[in-house]
């Protein structure tokens, strides 16, 4: 199964959304508060290159906010990469 990272805040409506896709597919994900901690969302942006939550990561690439994980679902193409296992 494929390392899921999102990056959220508590009052974001998105991320509550794509944590309810994740979930209601039965993947394990880590969830990562950038509402509270500075350096989270310092590293947030490092990582993706963007500024708005979440932030979804699948094997360390990132997919992009909830927009994105919705084409992948509707395409078909997030159940394949969350088949992938991470490659270390």
């Amino acid at each position: 199964m494929a390392e899921v990272v999102v990056y959220l805040t508590r009052s974001c409506s998105y991320c509550v959304r794509a944590r309810q896709l994740l979930k209601s597919k039965g993947v394990a994900f880590t969830e990562v508060g950038v509402d509270q901690d500075p350096a989270k969302r310092v590293e947030m942006q490092r990582l993706s290159g963007r500024s708005t939550v979440p932030q979804i990561f699948i094997n360390g690439r990132p997919i992009g906010g909830f927009a994105e994980l919705w084409t992948l679902e509707t395409s078909g193409e997030l159940d394949r990469l969350l088949s992938e296992t991470i490659q270390r």
